[in-house]
């Protein structure tokens, strides 16, 4: 596929690819017999999946096509659309109060510059993102290397799988109680889109992607045989040495990529993935079930899987090593210049971080910041859950981090979450404490970045925070690069332009 070159402020060398996504309303079939009014990129849920090699800067125009009125709330429906796990530029990341209105466009550029690993897109719009994200505006966005290409399963056998639960009123529509900001947890488990889908393999060895793309239920995953997955990737990229694990525990916008093997199966064989489910989940009935497997004969081309499960992986070190970044699993506690704490709790009838929220950052223009690190600087932050009967995903945006303490599990962290992450998972009354490098990147200073937790409910609600690498005048998240009005005719695509690829691909 061709590539244009010569991306704003970036290196005129490198690959450049456009692709034009259309957020509006689009009809699915969850519910047998019953039409759901879904709001997806391209009008589909999950939205259309996009590939990208390390190296190759992407522009994406999100062209808000959506009705004046939202589905799951009285307001506009604008959007702000966030590349998770990319270091983008502040005014590309998805700043929740960047939000583009219906009828107008807004051109997102990814540098791409990070190692492999599974990015997901998704709206931010402050106090609405929830509803945003639970009316289908959520898709994956996996970054591809040489170094996984060479180790991990490819093509076939390297699948996405989304995990979201939603209610449905008795007409099909989506049914929306968050249970006085609680959170919301519906009765049904759909794997990209599909309640309890069955899937058809090979007896071959299969990488898993899975996300939880839930607003607010987490997950406990296990297969029915208590046979083993082995973790080969975590939010940021591949663990240096496999983990496994007979079940795992999962939180909203988290990312493991997993190996089920099926060479012991015979053909008819079937093993179901289950939900063991956590504390303060809200289960139904069927919420215990996630999706069945059921082994084929292995007939046409095995190309893209591996012939043994890995015992360790290498990520190619440290790419970018030229501007002084160092990889996130080489950080040590030494290196860090500063050590932080960020306290998580609600108050006042609203959840909290260190007792402020996002209204607090308004308030002051958007320059209230936890902190202002130095860019490249090493710091340690360590994430206390003060909220007793709740847990919390914190997202830290830009950034990867290494875990090197918990209050649990003997004061290390899991087996699951030994490689680099940027989603952490606070359980009731746990601490975590995290070591970071603040690397923008080739072509940014910084700038101007949230973090918040993503249980959807409690970031809107309002447990967000903003931080600044280096100058926090630098890259204006809403004023640098404004929406603009939309020219093109709906159902066609600007020059240069061309549609993502289907959901699934």
């Amino acid at each position: 596929m061709p590539y244009q070159t010569g991306f704003d402020g970036g290196d005129p060398a490198r690959p450049f690819a456009r692709y034009a996504l259309t957020q509006k309303l689009g009809q699915a079939r969850f519910v047998p017999g019953l039409s759901t009014t879904v709001a997806g990129y391209n009008g589909i849920f999950p939205g259309p999946t996009i590939r990208v090699a390390q190296g190759t800067r992407t522009e994406v125009r999100i062209r808000n096509a959506l009705p004046s009125t939202a589905l799951l709330h009285p307001g506009t429906f604008k959007t702000v659309t966030h590349l998770h796990g990319s270091a983008s530029l502040p005014q590309y990341d998805g700043y929740a109060n960047d939000s583009t209105a219906p009828g107008k466009f807004k051109n997102y550029h990814y540098p791409n510059w990070q190692n492999a690993r599974t990015l997901w897109y998704h709206d931010h719009n402050h106090l609405v993102t929830a509803q945003g994200v639970y009316s289908g505006l959520a898709a994956m966005y996996p970054l591809q290397d040489r170094f996984e290409r060479a180790q991990l399963p490819q093509g076939e056998f390297d699948v996405p799988l989304i995990i979201s639960d939603a209610l449905f009123n008795a007409d099909g529509s989506l049914g929306y109680n968050d249970n006085d900001h609680d959170g919301l947890w519906g009765d049904i488990i759909m794997v990209n889109g599909v309640p309890w889908p069955l899937m058809k393999v090979k007896p071959r060895i299969y990488r898993f992607r899975v996300l939880v793309a839930s607003i607010t239920r987490s997950y406990r995953l296990a297969l029915s045989n208590g046979e083993p997955f082995h973790v080969v990737g975590t939010d940021g990229g591949m663990v240096p040495r496999v983990q496994a694990v007979s079940s795992w525990r999962q939180g909203t916008a988290e990312r493991y990529e997993v190996l089920i093997d099926f060479r012991r199966y015979r053909p008819g064989q079937t093993v179901d993935l289950r939900n063991l489910s956590n504390k303060n989940n809200l289960d139904f009935p069927n919420t215990n079930k996630v999706m069945r497997f059921q082994v084929v004969a292995d007939s046409g081309s095995s190309a893209g899987t591996i012939g043994s499960v890995p015992v360790t992986l290498d990520d190619g070190g440290t790419p970018g090593s030229a501007r002084g970044s160092i990889a996130t699993m080489a950080l040590k506690p030494e290196m860090a210049v500063a050590k932080r704490v960020l306290r998580v709790k609600r108050q006042g009838g609203e959840w909290t971080i260190n007792e402020e929220t996002w209204e607090d950052v308004e308030k002051s223009g958007f320059t209230r910041c936890f902190a202002i690190p130095r860019r490249n600087s090493v710091e340690q932050w360590t994430i206390v859950n003060e909220s007793g009967g709740w847990f919390h995903p914190v997202h830290i945006h830009l950034t990867d981090a290494k875990i090197i303490a918990r209050n649990t599990n003997g004061g290390k962290p899991f087996a699951w979450e030994t490689g680099p992450k940027d989603v952490f998972y606070a359980g009731e009354n746990e601490s975590i404490t995290l070591l970071m490098q603040f690397d923008t990147g080739p072509d940014s200073p910084g700038g101007r970045y949230m973090m918040h937790c993503h249980n959807l409910v409690h970031e809107d609600h309002d447990m967000m925070v903003q931080f600044s690498v280096g100058d926090l005048r630098n890259n204006d998240p809403v004023l640098s690069d404004p929406p603009k009005t939309d020219p093109t005719p709906l159902g066609s695509f600007p020059p240069m332009y061309r549609p993502a690829f289907p959901a699934g691909t």
